[in-house]
């Protein structure tokens, strides 16, 4: 049997109709796609908003300060209004009173049980001798400081109420992807309660502290939403907004919130003891770089490197200084960073394996953890102290810088490790001074790296130019509120 193929031209009715067909496709691909894009972006974050809202608390805080006498106007001795102003401020030669005044500072929170826990900056309560919060119903009531936590700028509050309380669950911040919706909820510039979205920008930021992990996001953050809570779309706390980079002190799209991962970890540390408990090997460290592992033998430039060992865990264990921590308790060390998080959150007393380089091999170490706040009371992690002169303050960039010392420490309450450029004088017309920087500035890092002498910041300095970068990012903390500005080179 044979077939014959016969080729004809379709007729102009068939040509319509596979045209329409081809349409019709086109157009339900096209709902299909509008559909999954509808569906990755929400049309509205008024559900999620009211939902999540009666937790988010409006915090104000009140302090006594003492009064300065030479904040009143000197008069010279004879002035006609000399006994005027002496009657006036009620102090001599027109000083006023050493009276003590009242400071009110405004923060955000949020609620993490029924039975009224909130959760804040420390930065927010830090020496607030009353602290009010105010629900979003209106309902008021004074809290109580459970414990705080400068290094990660968590605290801790309680307040008492007859009925239970609307609160907040937390969420998984390691879950949480660059490009996912948040919602920032708080009471910034004081204007109660608001809602900003945006999207997080980047994770595992650091800004000055060792256990820090900010989730970075353009969801708008100002003054005032510190310490209030940034969500998921499922209504989740997977961060806690505390600080912005920006020159001028409001929201350019660039704020961090410390992530779940870490804060939860702090918050239960408070609810449990009151204050934080953190692991201490007794080990001061820094990152090993191409040419030290090319000098001691070692494959990769990776790993923390023991500077110095002091009297604790590690010296008991036989670590030694120019040792090199590979491996910590089962998992690598890519850097110092990564190991101060992992020696914090393994707790005290618990014996781990720590493995290091030393001479060509490999040598295991079995370390039981100190505690590092005991540490740091007793004065383990400062480091050694000089007896020199502290150096005079150097200019650089319009600014009079001066190394901290540890009269400079005691001065601004920092604590003993605390390093870095305390800003003695800003010149009016330099770009210091247009971007906000004020003497009593304490600038702890240049590009990302610590800084403790003026010739540390210089070195950062160098380096943009060769680099070829126009501006040198700084990292400044004033009254503990850390800030990046960006100065032009």
């Amino acid at each position: 049997m044979s077939y014959a193929i016969s080729m004809r031209r379709p007729c102009p009715e068939m040509t319509q109709f596979l045209r329409m067909i081809g349409l019709a496709l086109a157009f339900a691909f096209a709902l299909v796609s509008m559909a999954q894009a509808q569906s990755a972006r929400p049309e509205s974050f008024a559900d999620l908003a009211e939902r999540v809202s009666p937790a988010v608390v409006n915090i104000t805080t009140s302090t006594t300060v003492a009064s300065r006498l030479d904040e009143g106007p000197r008069l010279p001795e004879g002035s006609p209004f000399e006994d005027f102003f002496r009657d006036f401020f009620d102090g001599p030669q027109g000083q006023p009173p050493n009276r003590p005044r009242r400071n009110q500072a405004l923060g955000s929170g949020f609620v993490i049980s029924d039975d009224g826990f909130i959760v804040t900056n420390n930065h927010v309560i830090d020496g607030a001798d009353e602290i009010r919060i105010e629900f979003y119903s209106g309902l008021e009531l004074q809290a109580e400081l459970i414990g705080t936590d400068p290094a990660t700028d968590i605290a801790l509050l309680k307040v008492t109420h007859d009925a239970p309380l609307p609160h907040v669950p937390w969420g998984d911040s390691e879950a949480s992807r660059v490009g996912d919706w948040v919602l920032a909820v708080g009471n910034p510039l004081g204007q109660g309660f608001s809602v900003s979205a945006g999207i997080i920008s980047a994770r595992g930021r650091a800004l000055q502290g060792n256990f820090d992990d900010y989730i970075q996001t353009d969801a708008a953050i100002n003054r005032g939403n510190s310490g209030g809570p940034l969500f998921n779309m499922d209504g989740e706390v997977i961060g806690v907004n505390t600080a912005i980079l920006s020159p001028t002190g409001g929201s350019i799209g660039i704020g961090f919130a410390m992530s779940s991962h870490v804060a939860t970890n702090v918050v239960d540390q408070l609810l449990t003891y009151g204050s934080t408990r953190r692991g201490w090997l007794g080990v001061r460290i820094q990152d090993v770089t191409e040419e030290m592992a090319e000098a001691i033998g070692l494959e990769r430039a990776e790993g923390a490197m023991v500077t110095d060992v002091m009297e604790g865990p590690s010296r008991d264990a036989g670590m030694q200084a120019g040792d090199v921590i590979l491996r910590f308790d089962g998992g690598a060390v890519r850097n110092t960073r990564m190991l101060v998080r992992r020696v914090a959150d393994a707790g005290v007393g618990v014996d781990v394996d720590v493995i290091v380089f030393r001479g060509g091999e490999e040598i295991t170490l079995s370390v039981v953890l100190g505690q590092r706040e005991l540490a740091e009371a007793a004065g383990s992690l400062a480091p050694p102290q000089s007896e020199e002169t502290p150096p005079e303050p150097s200019s650089f960039l319009g600014m009079e810088l001066q190394p901290l010392s540890d009269a400079l420490r005691a001065e601004m309450n920092l604590s003993p490790g605390m390093n870095g450029l305390v800003v003695r004088q800003v010149e009016a017309d330099s770009d210091a001074a247009r971007k906000g920087i004020e003497v009593g500035d304490l600038i702890t890092e240049a590009n990302q790296q610590p800084v403790a002498t003026v010739a540390d910041i210089e070195a950062r300095a160098e380096e943009a130019r060769e680099a070829g970068r126009r501006s040198l990012l700084i990292l400044l903390r004033r009254g503990g509120d850390p800030r990046f500005v960006a100065l032009g080179l």
